[in-house]
């Protein structure tokens, strides 16, 4: 219709019908809207242009919606590909794969990751190449190895497990039959649930969490993507804390747990829960947690599905029909390069296992020891350095009776060199990280109850002029119970003579 009546104004022009004034008006009214025709054209294909070359980079090819159903796919990174596997390693691949026949199998490695996440989220993939660089920037393995694992969970979903874990039941048996697939975009498992710790300087952020080590979730979940980007804002922000470029930032243990692991993990699920049901959702929906239930389309499994046989939260053990994975924390190396809060006498409250009374007791030695005068806390430093040191445990024996004054070895003689740290009162007192799993005991066994922690700690202070006497149990699980001795003033203190205010002797 526009363009007839655009041919039969033009050949009312041509013809010479009208008077001159309407012709005239007539061609104006005519050269307006072929411009305006030409600017529309124009528009047009300028829009397919920038469509065509940046539209459809906003969808991976490889999972371009939302999936009604969990990817039938089993994701591991390691440091090698499978051919080169560990025997252990290969054993715990072996499981899931038997028990799986209908899922795939893959596992990404040191030397393929980098172009794994330059394809998923390159330009020809979600085109997010600020997540792309950070990931390449990353000289942290274990942070390279929780940001490589969310990546591949958003981009392709699936079920994602651990190098050391283990299958115990196949992936079908993980929904209860009371839930379909369809309503469900995410399985999860509690691995700690211990809120009367949520308040504890040291083990509050880890109190409560769910398993990162086994989860399940369909692709393109905004949980995964609000988790890699909190992970990019958190790096930035360590970086610029520390004057840092990304690559040469330093981290401690609980800043990794906190920053990319389990703790982050559980935060980023439980907001994604509240935006999903319109609410506050706390932790406290999942404390005690005895049956699945879902929330905000993410299915909870008890502590005993995932997290079973480590020795707290209820978590049962390996032969209980709920477990599902066990896991054996022999790829937990990161810790040596990442160090845990290790007291220099008492060690790592973690080894304590979430046992009030032993946490108790690691907390009012450590309280008491940052009472003791600097001289003393040297010393008994010195004193568990010979402990731990046969060489110098044996050239201190050589040493006059206990009733002489002390004579420490050489290496140990001067108060504050040597090998033993410079120490202020009331500051955090770390050391060397020993291998130790993510939860420390238990780890490998299937008892039903709570195990016990590695050992009591205890203090006992001596009268005189404030030297210490301290009995001493290790955290660090010795068969012998280590008991040091030291008297100040050339005084003979015994184990009886505590001070009103120093911590009772429990064993």
């Amino acid at each position: 219709m526009y363009l007839k009546s655009l041919q039969s104004k033009a050949d009312l022009f041509l013809d010479g019908a009208a008077p001159k004034e309407r012709r005239h008006a007539l061609w104006h009214k005519v050269a307006n809207e072929v411009r305006q025709m030409a600017v529309l054209v124009t528009a047009l294909i300028v829009f397919f242009t920038l469509y065509q070359a940046f539209g459809k980079t906003q969808h991976h090819p490889l999972s371009p919606t939302r999936s009604p159903t969990f990817p039938r796919k089993i994701w591991q990174s390691w440091k090698v590909d499978p051919t080169n596997f560990e025997d252990r390693d290969a054993e715990r691949v072996r499981s899931w794969i038997a028990l799986n026949p209908d899922l795939r199998y893959e596992v990404l490695t040191d030397g393929n990751g980098e172009a794994y996440v330059e394809e998923v989220f390159g330009r020809s993939g979600f085109n997010r190449p600020d997540i792309v660089h950070v990931y390449k920037s990353l000289n942290a393995r274990i942070i390279q190895a929780d940001l490589l694992r969310y990546i591949i969970m958003y981009a392709e979903g699936g079920i994602w497990a651990d190098i050391d874990v283990e299958a115990l039941q196949p992936f079908g048996n993980w929904i209860p039959a009371k839930y379909h697939e369809t309503d469900v975009d995410m399985i999860i498992g509690i691995e700690t649930d211990e809120p009367g710790f949520k308040d504890h300087p040291t083990l509050g952020s880890k109190a409560q969490s769910f398993v990162q080590w086994t989860f399940a979730c369909k692709p393109q979940l905004p949980v995964m993507l609000s988790l890699i980007e909190h992970i990019l804002v958190w790096l930035q922000g360590i970086s610029e804390k520390e004057g840092k470029p990304i690559g040469s930032i330093e981290l401690d243990f609980d800043e990794v747990l906190t920053g990319t692991g389990p703790s982050a993990f559980t935060d980023a699920v439980l907001a994604q829960m509240a935006r999903s049901e319109r609410r506050n959702v706390t932790w406290n929906e999942f404390h005690n947690l005895d049956e699945s239930k879902v929330v905000g389309r993410v299915l909870v499994l008890p502590s005993e599905a995932f997290a079973a046989g480590t020795g707290h939260s209820k978590s049962g053990n390996h032969g209980g029909k709920g477990a599902m994975v066990k896991h054996h924390f022999h790829a937990s190396s990161w810790t040596k390069s990442h160090p845990r809060l290790k007291h220099p006498i008492y060690g790592e409250v973690e080894k304590c296992n979430w046992d009030k009374e032993c946490v108790r007791l690691w907390d009012e030695n450590t309280a008491y020891f940052n009472t003791l005068p600097i001289k003393d806390q040297h010393k008994l430093i010195a004193l568990q350095a010979l402990e731990d040191d046969p060489n110098l445990k044996s050239q201190f024996l050589e040493s006059p009776p206990a009733d002489a004054p002390l004579v420490l070895p050489d290496a140990l003689a001067d108060a504050g060199t040597g090998s033993i740290p410079a120490l202020t009162p009331g500051l955090a007192l770390a050391g060397p990280q020993e291998n130790v799993a993510e939860t420390p005991l238990a780890a490998e066994g299937d008892s039903s109850t709570e195990s016990p922690p590695d050992a009591a700690v205890q203090d006992v202070s001596s009268g005189g002029d404030g030297a210490a006497a301290v009995q001493h149990v290790s955290t660090e699980g010795d068969a012998d119970a280590a008991s040091h001795v030291e008297s100040g003033g050339g005084a003979s203190d015994k184990a009886s003579s505590e001070s009103d205010n120093a911590p009772k002797e429990v064993l």
